[in-house]
């Protein structure tokens, strides 16, 4: 179940299909953290079904009082998994057209505030355009349900692949989206277009006090990011697909330029920040990700199996892979209710091998790592 890749260390750019390559210890950070690690985790036990048949799910949104939701890509529809594991149609939104990498994908909640009830926001592609809305939350577990939806930011580049569509609000309550470069990699360089960026905004989607050049952009430089979570201390984390060679982890740092398409993978190029972690492609093509503990957990697709790297307050040294064809497409991961684990796969997104009672909703016991 889990293969250890060691403690391999990039001091020059080995030819691609040689498994992770983390920073040398020299590009790691010097500064030390302000909170003590937690510890490290890794898989034990055995995979526990808690749903099935989901179509093209795409996001897990685990809410406070219990409750579940899921996004299913194609469809545009928006499900509650109940407590015995079946599915329960939320909302089916109308404005969403699927495609290629398009579609309905990630979902965000935030608390509410004053007179202001709970939201969840949703990421998904129309026609002409991705775009992010808003929803006011209603129910309790088992009745949930999703007001008339409200367009937050409209007009993120939309193409037939590298659409972004991950949502996270972040520990400083402020709502953070992925978008792709929609096929046109000069978007990516672009400061004034919304493509291939990691974007920071207020919950009316206006930029967020603070962003480094007073617009919605927080990083630039990206080709296809779809995983975003942040470590015990605050750091943000990102999941980045590559081209033909290196699929990243970065360490984001607002304002900073992660390369492409200049550059894929490492660089050592002061331009640039370096990834963390890149793996070949065919070793990963990351999605969703989750940190629990001092663990960045990455969802392989083309992959199909999930990476551990720790640690995740400094930088990753020690990078394992573990159901390895196991489950398949694995798309998205978020930390469960007691220190585990729970993860979708996604073998109907049409490049996936359905299995029988794919897609489904898993929970993967952790435990401290040795």
């Amino acid at each position: 179940m889990l293969a250890g890749s060691g403690a391999l260390l990039a001091g020059c750019t080995p030819d691609a299909g040689s498994g992770p390559v983390m920073n040398a210890p020299s590009d790691a950070p010097t500064t030390t953290p302000a909170v003590s690690a937690p510890p490290a985790v890794r898989p034990v036990g055995d995979v526990e079904t808690l749903a099935t048949g989901l179509e093209s799910p795409w996001s897990i949104l685990r809410l406070p009082d219990g409750g579940v939701l899921v996004s299913e890509r194609d469809p545009g529809r928006i499900v509650e998994v109940l407590a015995d594991g079946a599915l329960r149609e939320v909302a089916v939104l109308p404005d969403v057209v699927a495609g290629g990498e398009g579609g309905l994908l990630g979902l965000a909640f935030l608390p509410g505030d004053g007179d202001d009830g709970a939201s969840v926001f949703a990421y998904f592609s129309t026609d002409s355009d991705n775009r992010i809305v808003r929803m006011p939350l209603t129910g309790e577990p088992g009745e949930l349900g999703l007001g008339e939806p409200d367009v937050v930011l409209d007009g993120i580049p939309r193409g037939g692949r590298h659409n972004g569509g991950r949502l996270a609000v972040g520990p400083d309550d402020f709502l953070y989206a992925t978008t792709g470069d929609a096929g046109d990699g000069d978007l990516s360089q672009d400061p004034d277009s919304l493509g291939g960026k990691i974007l920071r905004m207020t919950a009316e989607g206006e930029p967020a006090p603070g962003n480094p050049s007073g617009t919605l952009v927080w990083s630039l430089g990206h080709r296809n990011p779809q995983g975003l979570a942040w470590d015990a201390a605050g750091g943000m984390w990102a999941a980045e697909f590559g081209q033909n060679t290196w699929d990243e982890l970065n360490r984001i740092e607002p304002g900073e330029n992660y390369g492409w398409p200049i550059v894929e993978g490492r660089a050592d190029d002061d331009r640039f920040r370096d990834p963390a972690v890149q793996w070949p492609t065919s070793e990963a093509s990351p999605s969703g990700i989750a940190i629990v503990g001092d663990t960045v957990v990455l969802a392989a697709l083309r992959g199909e199996r999930l990476w551990f790297a720790s640690p995740a307050l400094t930088s990753p040294t020690e990078v394992d892979a573990a159901f390895e064809g196991e489950l398949g497409r694995m798309r998205d991961v978020v930390p469960g209710p007691d220190g585990e684990l729970w993860a979708i796969t996604n073998n109907t997104d049409g490049r996936g091998s359905p299995r029988d009672g794919d897609d489904r909703l898993v929970r993967i016991p952790l435990a401290d790592a040795d």
